[in-house]
C-alpha cells in the first residue's frame, strides 16, 4: 500500500475495484465502513454484487477482463471535464500528453459498449472520484489476476496521479495483499528476479555487497516463476522441488497440468503445518511451526513490519521455519547458522535498505512501516510524499486489450473466481474448523437466474462446469449477484476445485495466471452422472 490502512478513514472518497473487501479483508473493511458513515464517498466496481454494493454511492458492474477499458474512460471524462489537477501533473508527472491521447477514444459510450457499465454511471463515478479532495483506490486480485493485470494497475496509477492523489494522506493506490506476510515475502526477495529489497539480480553493485556478507558466488541470472518451474518440471528440466507453505495443487491454474508436473518430479519435499493436497504428493514432509509457536516477524499489507512472539512449543516434531531451512543448507554444504530470529533480523537490516533502521528492540510495541533506513527513523506512513522514487510520476498509454479466452458457442460463459468469508485460501487451516465448515463449507457455483432458466437449471442442482481444461460437479447458486453470462466460483474447496478449470496463461511482465476470466460450459448431469456424484459425495463423508 502507498498508505496506511489508518488512512482509509481519513479519505473523502474510496474506489473499491476487485476487492470483495468485507468477506477477503473484513478488519479493513471496518475501516472502509467508518469512513462512510463519516461522510466519504464510496465507488464500487466490481463484476459481482458484493456486499458493500449496498453502501455504494456507486456501483460499476464491468464485464470480466475490461478494467483498462472502464479506467480510460472514467480518465477520459476527468480530463475532458477540466477535472484534472492540473498543477499537480505540471510539477509531479510526465508523460501526460500520452495520456491525454490514449484516452481520447475512451468515450463513456464506447467504454459501456466494451464494459457494459451505462456511460452516464461512468460519468458520475469519475465526477465523484475527481472532485474529492482526498480519494484513494483499494484493489486486490480481482485486478491483477489477468493477462492484463499490470496494465490495470499501472491505469489505476494513472488514475491517481491525474487527480493529485498519491503522495497525500488519505489518497494513494492500495493493494490489499491475499495472504499473511506476502508482503514480506517479496521484501525478503522471495521473488525470481531480485534479492532483499527489490535490488535486481542485475545488479553489480547488489551481487557484490551481498556475496561479501554470504561468502558465495551469485547469479545475475533470473530464477523462474512458479508456473515457470511447473512447467520444467512437466518437461522434466527440473527433476526436484522444495515447496514451502504452499499448496499448488489447489491454488494454481489448470490442476490436471500440475498434477502431472508434480508427478514428473523424481524428488518432492513439502515443508508445511498440516498435510495438505500437495504435501500427500510429497517424498517427504517436512512439518513446520504455526504462527503461534514461532518468534520472527511479519510484514503486512501496509509494510508494517510487526514481531511474532511465540506463544506455545511446535506439537511433535513440528520445528520453525527458520531452524529447518538452515539445517538444510548447513547439510547441503553452506553453513547457515544463528543463534536466534533476532540475528535474522539484524541481518535483514543490513541487505535490505528499506530495513536498514529496524530491530526487534525498535518494533516490539506497535511495529513500524518500510521505508525505515535508519535506526533514528520513524517509520513512513505513506510513500511519496514529495516526489516519487524516480523523480516525476510516469503517466503510460494503455490500450484495452481482451482477456486470453473469451465465451464462444460451445463455452457460453464466462467464469470468475475467489474467495469466501468463512474460508481461506486452500483450506488448509480453515476447513479444519467445524464452526467455519458449517457456515461455509459447500462449494457451489452462482449463476444468474435467467442463464439458469435457459439451462432448466434449479436452486441447488448439482452441475457440471466444463472449460477446455477439465471439468468440476458444484451445486448451482442461483442468484443475481452476477450478470447473464457470468459464473462465479470461490476456489477453496478440493471437492469442486475450480482451478482445474482455470487458464494458466500469464501476464507477460508479471507472469500472474488469468485466474479471473476463462470460458466454461454448465450442464445438467446425466443420469450416470448423477449416480456417480452420490457415491463420491458419501465416500468424501467418509473420508472426512
Amino acid at each position: 500500500m502507498t498508505n496506511s490502512i489508518k488512512d482509509i478513514e481519513t479519505s473523502d472518497c474510496m474506489l473499491l475495484t476487485g476487492t470483495n473487501t468485507t468477506e477477503n479483508h473484513p478488519v479493513i473493511s471496518l475501516g472502509v465502513k467508518r469512513a462512510k458513515k463519516s461522510g466519504a464517498k464510496l465507488i464500487v466496481i466490481d463484476p459481482r454484487v458484493i456486499d458493500l454494493v449496498e453502501l455504494a454511492d456507486v456501483f460499476l458492474q464491468p464485464k470480466p477482463g475490461t478494467d483498462v477499458a472502464w479506467i480510460n474512460g472514467m480518465m477520459n471524462v476527468i480530463i475532458s471535464e477540466g477535472l484534472h489537477n492540473e498543477k499537480y501533473v505540471a510539477e509531479r508527472t510526465e508523460d501526460f500528453d500520452k495520456l491525454r491521447k490514449a484516452v481520447e477514444k475512451y468515450t463513456p459510450e464506447r467504454v459501456e459498449k466494451i464494459t457494459g457499465i451505462p456511460a452516464d454511471d461512468l460519468r458520475k463515478a469519475a465526477r465523484i472520484y475527481a472532485t474529492a479532495p482526498k480519494a484513494s483506490i483499494l484493489y486486490a486480485m480481482g485486478i491483477t489476476q489477468h493477462t492484463t493485470g499490470t496494465d490495470n494497475v499501472k491505469s489505476l496509477a494513472n488514475l491517481a496521479m491525474l487527480c493529485g492523489n498519491v503522495g497525500i494522506e488519505g489518497g494513494g493506490v492500495n493493494p490489499l495483499r491475499g495472504q499473511n506476510n506476502v508482503q514480506g515475502a517479496c521484501d525478503m526477495g522471495a521473488l525470481p528476479n531480485v534479492f532483499p529489497g527489490y535490488q535486481p539480480v542485475s545488479n553489480p553493485e547488489a551481487r557484490e555487497k551481498l556475496e561479501k556478507l554470504w561468502g558465495v558466488k551469485l547469479d545475475d541470472k533470473p530464477g523462474l516463476t512458479i508456473g515457470e518451474m511447473l512447467e520444467a518440471a512437466h518437461d522434466k528440466k527440473i527433476k526436484a522441488m522444495y515447496i514451502m507453505g504452499e499448496n499448488p495443487m489447489l491454488s494454481d491454474p489448470d490442476l490436471t497440468h500440475v498434477e502431472e508436473s508434480l508427478d514428473s518430479l523424481e524428488f518432492l519435499v513439502v515443508q508445511d503445518i498440516f498435510l495438505t493436497e500437495t504435501a500427500k504428493k510429497a517424498h517427504v514432509v517436512l512439518p513446520a511451526a504455526a504462527f503461534a509457536e514461532k518468534d520472527g516477524t511479519f510484514t503486512n499489507t501496509e509494510r508494517r513490519v510487526q514481531r511474532l512472539h511465540k506463544a506455545v512449543d511446535p506439537p511433535g516434531r513440528a520445528r520453525q521455519d527458520w531452524e529447518i531451512v538452515c539445517d538444510i543448507a548447513t547439510r547441503m554444504g553452506y553453513s547457515m547458522k544463528y543463534e536466534n530470529p533476532s540475528e535474522i533480523m539484524d541481518e535483514i537490516a543490513k541487505v535490505t535498505p528499506q530495513y536498514g533502521g529496524l530491530s526487534f528492540s525498535r518494533i516490539e510495541e506497535n511495529g513500524l512501516q518500510w521505508p525505515c533506513p535508519t535506526p533514528d527513523h520513524p517509520g513512513t506512513k505513506y510513500l511519496h510524499k514529495d516526489k516519487f522514487s524516480r523523480g516525476k510520476g510516469l503517466f503510460h498509454a494503455i490500450e484495452h486489450k481482451p482477456p486470453a479466452e473469451e465465451p464462444d458457442k460451445k463455452y457460453p460463459l464466462i467464469l470468475t473466481t475467489g474467495r469466501i468469508l468463512y474460508q481461506f485460501h486452500t483450506g488448509s487451516m480453515t476447513r479444519k474448523s467445524r464452526g467455519l465448515e458449517t457456515l461455509g463449507g459447500e462449494a457451489f457455483i452462482e449463476i444468474n437466474p435467467k442463464d439458469a432458466a435457459k439451462l432448466n437449471i434449479e436452486d441447488g442442482e448439482t452441475v457440471k462446469v466444463t472449460s477446455r481444461r477439465g471439468s468440476v460437479t458444484v451445486a448451482a447458486r442461483l442468484t443475481e449477484r452476477v450478470k447473464e453470462g457470468v459464473v462465479f466460483m470461490p476456489f477453496h474447496f478440493a471437492e469442486a476445485a475450480v482451478n482445474r478449470l482455470t487458464n494458466p496463461v500469464t501476464d507477460p511482465t508479471a507472469k500472474i495466471p488469468e485466474y479471473k476470466v476463462c470460458a466454461v460450459k454448465v450442464e445438467k448431469l446425466t443420469k450416470e452422472e448423477r449416480k456417480k456424484n452420490k457415491v463420491n459425495k458419501k465416500q468424501a463423508v467418509a473420508a472426512s
